[in-house]
């Protein structure tokens, strides 16, 4: 999908005419790159945009953003990537993890990158180092591979007997994928939990782990952090309270629209840090110069009602650690 957007960033900023623009000065183009929908993305763009805000000057006042969705199929976004590059953008955003970034990586050396990732960016092959990225990247990392053995010690503290954990993962995402099937194997061994691991890179196949979770007669489900999945919110609830499987996910999104507990960070947060180092970047700094920021707190949402649905108690200690419960 393709859209340009203006936007207006200062209360007192005016979008002028094209026309009378390109007299004056160029308009500075963002181009926006995301493995997910823009439907999936709607809400974190307020946070981007703030981020804009926060460093506006003459050169960030008013912006125009290119948006390239590329609707879950990561097989797109090489060539979304080149259009952008070929379209002479001031500033490449990307979304959804190592795949979009590094598309946009392998498509420039020389245009500005500034990622939004979920695990360690060094080892995903987009930086040199945190504190200095180096080349023409940096970014934001949610640090969900910092969070996923604490997501499996939450589901074994509300179900202590549980003897068989799923944990889903898209295979169209290779790094995440491994990344977290490990952790939560060496997570799982220390402690002597029996996990399975289940794939899914289609709807369909999301529908099909939940029927083998069924029929392994799994206690539990944690969903790993991936783009796929934060597409179908509401098709995975849904199986999770048709199957009562409780289930744990990565974004607070899940236990809002009616999933059981999510623990991580809050990308709404890592959008608006996009957004700023987008605006710092547009007024002259480095990328290689601007450190890989990470979260600096991790929140815990539990929807009670969830919990009620499939027969679960949540014990009231539990609860009271809890940043939000949703009731």
């Amino acid at each position: 999908m393709k859209r340009r957007e203006f936007i207006a960033l200062l209360g007192g900023a005016a979008t002028w005419p094209l026309a009378a623009r390109a007299q004056q000065q160029a308009m500075p183009v963002i181009g926006y790159l995301s493995i997910r929908s823009s439907g999936t993305d709607a809400q974190f763009l307020v946070s981007f945009r703030q981020g804009l805000s926060e460093v506006a000057s003459a050169k960030t006042e008013t912006v125009a953003v290119e948006y390239r969705y590329a609707e879950g199929q990561a097989d797109r976004l090489a060539s979304l990537a080149t259009d952008l590059v070929r379209r002479k953008v001031a500033i490449i955003v990307t979304t959804g993890g190592p795949p979009a970034a590094l598309a946009a990586k392998e498509a420039t050396t020389t245009i500005p990158i500034v990622f939004v990732t979920g695990g360690d960016p060094v080892r995903e092959g987009l930086i040199e180092s945190f504190n200095r990225p180096g080349g023409n990247l940096t970014g934001v990392t949610t640090s969900y591979d910092e969070a996923a053995p604490k997501r499996l010690g939450l589901l074994r503290e509300i179900l202590p007997k549980a003897a068989i954990i799923g944990v889903l993962v898209n295979p169209n995402d290779p790094i995440t994928a491994s990344s977290e099937t490990n952790l939560m194997r060496t997570a799982a061994r220390s402690v002597g939990q029996r996990i399975e691991i289940l794939q899914a890179s289609t709807e369909r196949d999301i529908d099909m782990a939940f029927a083998s979770l069924v029929d392994m007669r799994a206690d539990a489900l944690v969903v790993a952090p991936d783009a796929l999945f934060a597409s179908h919110v509401h098709q995975l609830v849904a199986l999770a309270a048709r199957y009562s499987i409780p289930t744990l996910y990565w974004r607070r999104e899940f236990a809002e629209a009616g999933g059981l507990i999510s623990y991580g960070s809050r990308l709404a947060d890592a959008f608006r840090v996009v957004g700023v180092y987008a605006g710092r970047i547009l007024k002259g700094e480095k990328p290689g110069d601007l450190p890989v920021q990470q979260p600096t707190k991790f929140e815990l949402v539990v929807n009670v009602k969830a919990a009620k649905a499939i027969g679960l108690t949540i014990p009231e200690s539990f609860l009271a650690r809890a940043d939000e419960v949703i009731e």
